[in-house]
């Protein structure tokens, strides 16, 4: 929303300015006028004279929702505690928002209807557990429920990252010292066999045929070869269908799919957990869970099972036929439904299956690590071995 810098004067008569983010010249004057101030000139911030904004991230949602929640635990009303927050707050992006937040939450609007108007930094789960917290009147106990939801979905996503930035790293890095020696070391010992007038060994031969190609138009080939590819493949990721195989394929992946398959378990039992117990009707929040999937293939077993429940049957019963939420999750679910703590159950299988990420994502590093290490030592081994055995070879000649 654009920025205004307005003047006016008070009822005393005493002359004021200041800042005001809103939609239009329209809600700034309300807005003074609400104030008692009455505007004598108002005038929005040209684009140049706007700071850049700070992106909002996760850490600043979690911030948020834990300081309102003690806010309001505290007995603070609800638009005191969100202009204090919209002050304190350090990302002043996230503090445009909140105000924002609070002037529409003055003219009558509910908290869960306000924060709907800003889906990329409150997406539906936040929205519909703020309508469950504040029709039930447990607005409080939510906040604290959602603060913890995100730290922990943080928690996982950070995981994940940081299992797929190592290899990354290491072959990104492999592979930049290869083409370096390829392009730049390889043609100085290729000139200097030239003209020496040594026989090339066949190990020798591709090694320098392969860094003429790199060094000639084929790297650029290659380059553009591997970004068609990449575009082509996010592409194709955006069509309903190639978005499905592609999801497919990842599910099936023999180390990296078994451990986005229990993301996804951990991530829907979190999810879903966290909707029921603060109040959320149970078809709501698969509906819900299937939107924040964040895979096809899950997001149409929970709408299946969705369907299901609609007809009258059980959780347990539709997940059971599903590939890709294990046994003992469906009987844990199930024993859950059949207790009456279904909520609390799904909670206890996301922190295993938090757990089980953890071992995971440490088996698949340390799988990676000697697997890169060997494919390092063989290229790097291949090369230094290619480069000497003609040097070998003038050694015998001149000792011949």
């Amino acid at each position: 929303m654009p920025s205004f810098k307005w003047t006016g004067k008070t009822i005393k008569g005493d002359v004021q300015s200041g800042e005001l983010v809103a939609g239009n010249k329209d809600e700034v004057i309300s807005e003074l006028r609400r104030q008692g101030i009455t505007p004598t000139k108002i005038e929005e911030k040209k684009a140049s004279q706007k700071q850049k904004k700070q992106k909002i991230i996760e850490k600043d949602l979690v911030v948020f929702t834990r300081q309102f929640a003690t806010m309001f635990t505290a007995g603070i009303p609800l638009v005191q505690g969100l202009d204090i927050l919209a002050k304190q707050i350090e990302n002043k992006t996230m503090g445009e928002l909140i105000t924002q937040v609070k002037n529409d939450v003055e003219t009558g609007t509910t908290l869960a209807d306000a924060l709907s108007k800003h889906p990329k930094v409150f997406d539906n789960l936040y929205v519909n557990l703020v309508a469950a917290g504040e029709a039930g009147g447990i607005l409080d106990g939510v906040l604290k429920r959602l603060a913890t939801y995100i730290e922990k979905t943080m928690k996982l996503k950070k995981k994940v990252k940081g299992a797929m930035t190592y290899p990354i790293i290491v072959m990104s890095v492999a592979f930049l010292v290869i083409a370096i020696i390829m392009i730049f070391v390889i043609p100085i010992f290729a000139k200097i066999f030239t003209e020496m007038g040594v026989a090339l060994p066949a190990p020798t031969r591709s090694i320098v045929w392969l860094s003429n190609f790199l060094s000639s138009m084929g790297g650029v080939f290659l380059a553009g070869g591997i970004y068609g590819s990449i575009f082509a493949l996010k592409k194709y990721r955006a069509t309903p269908v190639g978005l499905k195989h592609t999801d497919q394929i990842l599910l099936k992946l023999p180390v990296m799919g078994d451990l986005l398959r229990k993301v996804a378990v951990a991530r829907f039992t979190r999810t879903l957990g966290t909707l029921i117990q603060s109040g959320v009707p149970i078809l709501e929040g698969l509906d819900i869970c299937a939107r924040t999937a964040g895979n096809v293939v899950v997001e149409e077993v929970v709408m299946g099972v969705k369907s299901e429940v609609a007809s009258g049957k059980t959780v347990s019963e539709p997940l059971s036929k599903s590939e890709v939420f294990p046994p003992m999750v469906v009987s844990m679910i199930n024993v859950g439904e059949s207790t009456g703590a279904l909520d609390d159950m799904l909670v206890k299988i996301a922190d295993f299956y938090d757990d089980e990420v953890d071992d995971s994502v440490a088996n698949l590093t340390s799988m990676l690590e000697p697997m890169l290490m060997v494919f390092l030592g063989t290229t790097i081994g291949y090369i230094v071995v290619a480069l000497y055995l003609p040097i070998f070879k003038m050694g015998s000649v001149v000792g011949g």
